[in-house]
């Protein structure tokens, strides 16, 4: 879609930048916006014969540690070899006077990303291989040698667990309004329940169908993940956890449908319950602390969708789309509370 002017920049600017790190075309390229992200923002450069993608930080007050486009670049530039799903790097920009902020450019992937709708036509059976290669490559992902990839620096590594329910527990309370409950019994109860680490490996943490491009000669073929902000080293049963807060299943309540962004409904895709046994099958781990996990992802859920509010609650941003992001919050604590509760 077009540019919003509060997103606007300067493309004669960033055209001269980028071809001093790699050939173009001449003349200044078509710029249009992705408007479905909530967090980073995403433009295509559109030149003859070449697509390319810029990533840049959204405006307003940012939690520390968040939005680096650097470090974002840096993974994908690293999974390369050892990840083909990755998109290619063209070029970091730290300098922030050039459009605002720092950017990085990238190579963009042709496919069709899965939305609230699908997209393709796919019957039952092949709905359901679909879902399990989506599966299939986040396990790949967590099978990669850190150490082979150039990537031990990119967490902390053990204590994961602990460190994760006290990081968006802080989080949650710094961005607080008055219009969302405390979360202070789930916050609670997830301190007081929180597993020891599985494992430590590279995880994507925001591993969903939106993320992913599918092949366009197959639609049940991967053929890229995209949005590598929050990867880091940590518990992969964290890390399928996040993703289960975005499952949303066709039997589920009217409330949690409403919110459903991708095609995790269809005939043919697993349960939630489905993918955590697939998930123990294929790698070998166990799940008993399940309730665990699923509450966890949907908290932090519930503290990304927060953090996006109050940005617009404090008129950081005008986009009209994070005008009702308190609601799911709302929604996410009852769910939570729920769980907890059919749990215990």
């Amino acid at each position: 879609m077009s540019v919003r002017t509060e997103d606007a920049f300067d493309v004669a600017a960033v055209d001269g930048w980028l071809r001093g790190h790699t050939e173009l075309p001449e003349g200044l390229p078509e710029l249009d916006q992705f408007h479905g992200g909530a967090s980073n923002l995403t433009y295509r450069l559109g030149y003859p014969g070449r697509e390319l993608i810029l990533r840049r930080p959204p405006s307003g007050t940012k939690a520390k540690g968040a939005h680096d486009m650097g470090r974002e670049f840096r993974i994908q530039q690293a999974l390369a070899p050892v990840y083909p799903y990755v998109p290619g790097m063209v070029a970091y920009c730290p300098d922030e006077t050039l459009i605002g902020s720092e950017f990085y450019v990238m190579e963009r992937i042709a496919g069709t990303i899965p939305r609230s709708e699908l997209g393709v036509d796919l019957t039952p059976a092949e709905t359901r291989r679909l879902c399990q290669t989506v599966i299939d490559t986040l396990i790949e992902l967590h099978q990669v040698d850190p150490e082979k990839a150039g990537l031990t620096d990119l967490g902390r590594g053990e204590g994961y667990v602990e460190r994760q329910v006290a990081g968006w527990t802080g989080r949650y309370r710094k961005a607080k309004t008055w219009n969302v409950p405390s979360f202070e019994k789930v916050m609670a109860w997830l301190e007081a329940n929180r597993p020891d680490d599985v494992r430590i490996c590279v995880i994507h943490n925001d591993f969903r169908f939106d993320n992913v491009v599918l092949a366009p000669d197959d639609p049940a073929k991967v053929v890229g993940v995209l949005d590598w902000e929050l990867a880091t080293l940590g518990d992969p049963l964290m890390d399928l956890g996040s993703s289960l807060a975005y499952w949303v299943q066709a039997d589920d309540d009217w409330a949690f449908r409403r919110f459903r962004r991708q095609p995790t409904h269809l005939p043919g895709m697993m349960t939630r319950a489905e993918v955590i046994d697939y998930y123990c099958e294929r790698t070998g781990l166990t799940a008993e602390h399940r309730t665990f996990y699923e509450v966890f992802g949907l908290f932090r859920l519930a503290v990304i969708a927060q953090q996006i509010y109050y940005r617009y609650h404090h008129k950081q941003t005008r986009n009209p789309r994070f005008k009702s992001l308190w609601f799911p919050v709302n929604y996410l604590e009852r769910r939570c509370r729920r769980l907890i509760a059919k749990g215990n």
